[in-house]
């Protein structure tokens, strides 16, 4: 389906999602974020939806982050930075949060609030003219959509540190040696890899795939007990549903599961 921002489809059980904004480089204003809610929010509940990629329309841009405008306006409200930074978070940790994998197929820049949208998916598939960044320092700003707090878990600390406080760009190369990315690849293939990629993870038990990211996510903010405690909770749940129940039977008959839903 068709709007004015976001471009949406459900095709074999993946949901494609494109940033349509290419006059402005597939900025992000407050339509697209809610766009993306809501869309998000009916293939949280479709069965028929298994994973998500996003991408920007055209071949230069992902995203550059916030429509600078939307953003000059806010921040010359009382708290309206704070506020802004609270949106945008809120509809990241959605797409983070859903369920479901999802893969940015960053086709060009993904800077500030782009990348910051490309943290928020479970993997990241660049083209090799993709460029890398937060540069809010170098405006006297700093990220605000869980830049600092998703890129130090996906990257580590010193690198973190390197990239948000020199406000510098680095290519496709520098991401995937960093772990930024998974794969880099040429940009006619973007789409197809990011496909095959996720077709390697939906063809497994939709429910064990939403209870094991449930345990990532998650457990990376928790101390290693309650993180363990998590795991055997989601675990055991596991071993009532039908998918578990099939994939033991399945185990013991040496044959092939059938997964409710595939």
């Amino acid at each position: 389906m068709e709007n004015s921002n976001i471009l949406y489809e459900v095709k074999k059980n993946i949901g494609y999602i494109t940033i349509n904004r290419p006059k402005f480089l597939n900025a992000l204003n407050k339509e697209c974020l809610a766009e993306l809610v809501e869309i998000l929010s009916l293939w949280k509940e479709d069965s028929n939806c298994r994973a998500v990629i996003i991408t920007g329309a055209g071949e230069k841009s992902f995203s550059p982050g916030a429509d600078i405008n939307v953003f000059v306006e806010e921040s010359q409200r009382a708290i309206g930075g704070r506020e802004w930074a609270r949106y945008g978070q809120i509809a990241l940790q959605y797409l983070e949060n859903m369920g479901k994998p999802s893969v940015a197929a960053i086709n060009g820049m993904s800077m500030g609030g782009g990348l910051e949208l490309a943290l928020a998916c479970t993997f990241r598939i660049a083209s090799e003219n993709a460029k890398f960044g937060l540069p809010e320092v170098s405006v006297g700003i700093m990220p605000g959509w869980g830049g600092t707090q998703r890129l130090i878990q996906i990257v580590g600390k010193s690198k973190t540190m390197e990239l948000v406080l020199t406000g510098e760009a680095i290519d496709a190369e520098e991401a995937l040696k960093i772990g930024l990315v998974s794969t880099v690849v040429p940009a006619t293939d973007l789409i197809t890899e990011s496909e095959r990629f996720l077709r390697r993870i939906i063809k497994n038990a939709a429910v064990a795939i939403k209870l094991a990211m449930e345990a990532i996510n998650h457990g990376a903010n928790l101390p290693l007990a309650e993180g363990m405690t998590l795991e055997s909770n989601l675990a055991g749940l596991l071993c009532l549903t039908e998918d578990g129940k099939e994939g033991i039977r399945a185990f013991t008959e040496k044959r092939k599961p059938i997964f409710k839903g595939k």
